[in-house]
């Protein structure tokens, strides 16, 4: 039988409005020069991402749920949805999130995908809604739950609450919180680590809820200095439809100019901005270059590769 979960994020649409403007308020009150702050286009532009990905999330929930219902047909295995289960499938959940949200950034088919996120050069809570048209590419990462007998609607829900965690790590008017919250969760100082484009900070606190994942996988990073956010290599567009498909234009655009198959599953499947070795005696490729949030690296790090946008 299916659980009786409310839909976390339709109830916290009151809060998500009221929050953001506060926060617009705050900024009109008590400016700050050193805030990226809002622009009235941006946010435009995050608005109705946010908005499109609700449509298009519908249409790819389809193929989805269909398949995480025949996993959990096929499972023996049943996970009850009691509060202290809830509790665990909300950690474990978390934990392939953080795996997830790591993928997207070192795998650049999928982080055509993710980067819609951060091409904002602004940090604030429209940012969080500048989600992507396209977010089909997660669901492989939550199949383990699903096998261990986590009913689809409790995965939902779970997902649900981590988005909705996660819309108040997207600002600069919270400074950094007592250590014990710091050390344990994932905050606005932490995720505007993320969300930066200084190398030191590139690909670091992937934690959704928790930013202990970072802490034991090795990703993580403090806030020692300002960050500037956006991209390495920023797109100048709010139009909406290139700011979906910009890094799908480009990885195709890479695809057609390789010279080889090897080459050509690099630019989908290896780093953002991830370059072929050199031959002997040339000079390197320049490439489109994705516009991604990472800096160019050696094509043996695909991790560190430049990423846009």
């Amino acid at each position: 039988m299916e659980p009786n979960l409310p839909d976390v994020v339709l109830w916290s649409i009151p809060a998500f409005v009221l929050l953001t403007v506060l926060e617009m308020v705050s900024y009109r009150l008590h400016p700050d020069e050193d805030a990226a702050g809002y622009d009235a286009k941006d946010a435009a532009t995050s608005v109705t991402m946010g908005l499109g990905s609700l449509g298009f999330d519908l249409l790819w929930k389809i193929p989805v749920v269909a398949i995480y219902a025949a996993v959990y047909e096929l499972t023996p295995l049943r996970v009850p949805v009691l509060w202290w289960t809830v509790l665990l499938m909300l950690l474990a959940q978390d934990f392939f999130y953080y795996w997830s949200h790591r993928g997207h950034h070192v795998i650049r088919l999928l982080w055509a995908c993710h980067v819609v996120h951060h091409s904002s050069r602004k940090f604030n809570l429209t940012t969080a809604l500048r989600q992507p048209w396209t977010s089909l590419t997660s669901w492989p990462f939550y199949l383990p739950l699903i096998a261990l007998g986590v009913h689809p609607a409790a995965l939902a829900f779970c997902s649900s609450v981590n988005l909705v965690y996660q819309f108040g790590v997207h600002t600069e008017r919270i400074d950094k919180l007592p250590r014990p919250f710091e050390y344990v969760l994932n905050t606005p100082s932490h995720h505007r680590v993320h969300h930066a484009s200084q190398g030191g900070y590139l690909d670091r606190n992937f934690g959704g809820i928790l930013i202990v994942w970072d802490r034991l996988f090795g990703s993580f990073a403090g806030e020692t200095e300002r960050p500037v956010f956006g991209l390495t290599k920023n797109i100048s567009t709010h139009n909406p439809f290139r700011v979906a498909t910009h890094e799908y234009a480009a990885i195709a655009r890479d695809v057609r100019a390789a010279a080889t198959w090897s080459e050509r599953a690099g630019r989908v499947f290896r780093g953002p901005g991830w370059q072929p070795a050199p031959a002997a005696g040339t000079a390197p490729a320049a490439g489109t270059a994705s516009t991604a949030g990472t800096a160019p690296a050696p094509a043996a790090q695909p991790h560190t590769a430049e990423r846009t946008g």
